[in-house]
């Protein structure tokens, strides 16, 4: 068995077709198939069925499949063992993909912070949805995702912090004038929601919802940004990440109200990398940024 033969046959246990590991590996359609062939000759077993659309795993493939996973993990240690002991050249690409909101509130301050100590790194920031975030990591394009509650399979996810939904609005508005309401007050309230059917919409909806209630909803927008310009102008109140509203809270410009007898809509900020593929130097040294940044304050 040789490692590259490893690697395809998760590729194509993963994408579920020989075409879509080929373009995942940046490598012809005939080397998968011959990389399967022979570790298939190597193994004495048929490791895939063919259905009408894909093909799947055999159970000799299944039973193969997490000795594989085991066995990349313990060469992209090997690897990483002896990366840290090479002097590295403080240059190169960092590619990362992440959420539109995150692009615009978390990022901008972390690569100050890392181009300041690593200026010849050339990064590249893709912005996307949750889905189109995950793709791009498990397709190979990016070193790391960042994104809000992602969880595949086929990628490893490390919570850096809490990011809740908060009620917020501007302290002029009538409505923001009290620090702790009950649900059932909120339901009357202008309030402003944006991204239909985005999981911030899904899980602002499912909190009236459980509660048997329905909210006011007087204007509906695109994007976080736009929601809180509505808010700082006294249109309505509006849920938001806290990451997207921490300076305005901190400033004043904004208010946080308790919503006292709802559950808090609780979400992570996470990253997300491939399981198959070691991460390189400046993925690395970002990472450890990231961790170091977005730790929560001791008080």
């Amino acid at each position: 068995m040789e490692l590259d033969q490893i690697e395809t046959f998760l590729a194509v246990a993963t994408y579920g077709g020989f075409h879509r590991a080929a373009k995942a590996l940046h490598v012809s359609q005939p080397a998968v198939s011959a990389r399967i062939h022979l570790l298939e000759e190597a193994l004495g077993a048929k490791l895939f069925v063919r259905a009408k659309t894909h093909v799947m795993l055999s159970p000799a493939g299944k039973a193969l499949r997490p000795h594989a996973e085991n066995l990349l993990r313990a060469v992209f240690l090997a690897r990483q063992a002896v990366h840290e002991h090479q002097p590295a050249a403080d240059s190169g690409i960092l590619s990362i993909s992440a959420g539109l909101s995150i692009s615009t509130y978390l990022l901008p301050d972390i690569l100050k912070k890392y181009h300041s100590a690593h200026p010849k790194v050339m990064v590249s920031v893709r912005s996307g949805n949750s889905l189109q975030v995950l793709k791009m990591v498990l397709d190979g394009e990016v070193d790391l995702g960042l994104a809000r509650s992602l969880h595949h399979p086929e990628v490893e996810t490390e919570s850096l912090r809490d990011d809740p939904l908060l009620l917020v609005g501007h302290p002029g508005h009538p409505d923001a004038r009290k620090r702790k309401v009950k649900l059932e007050e909120v339901e009357s309230w202008p309030l402003i929601f944006y991204d239909r059917g985005s999981s911030d919409w899904t899980l602002t909806n499912g909190l009236f919802r459980r509660a048997g209630l329905l909210p006011n909803v007087v204007l509906e927008v695109e994007g976080i940004e736009a929601c809180k310009r509505m808010v700082l102008r006294q249109l309505g109140l509006a849920f938001l990440p806290q990451l997207a509203v921490t300076r305005e809270l901190k400033s004043g410009k904004l208010r946080a109200i308790q919503v006292a007898d709802a559950e808090p809509l609780h979400r992570s900020l996470d990253v997300i990398r491939s399981r198959h593929r070691p991460l390189n130097f400046n993925a690395r040294r970002f990472l450890d940024l990231l961790r170091a940044t977005t730790a929560p304050q001791q008080n």
